[in-house]
């Protein structure tokens, strides 16, 4: 079993988990700013619920984002 966990294939495995949280890291941050100034400035409605609104959505599919990019890659891996 430890020549396994010490496989390229494993380390490529988990490369590619590290880079999918990274991905879906840095997207949820970006939704959450960019869906609090849509908010703030399309609806006018305060800071607070903008606020709210712009980090409960995006988190959401920051989870989203990376149980697909999750699935995305083990597909394009079969491929290889």
């Amino acid at each position: 079993m430890k020549i396994l966990k010490n496989s390229p294939l494993a380390k490529l495995s988990e490369i590619t988990v590290k880079a999918s949280i990274i991905r879906a890291i840095i997207y949820t941050c970006g939704h959450i700013i960019i869906a609090l100034s849509c908010n703030k400035l399309i609806t006018n409605t305060s800071l607070e619920l903008a606020t709210l609104d712009a980090i409960i959505e995006p988190i959401i599919n920051g989870f989203w984002f990376y149980f697909l990019d999750r699935l995305w890659s083990k597909k394009n891996h079969k491929k290889i």
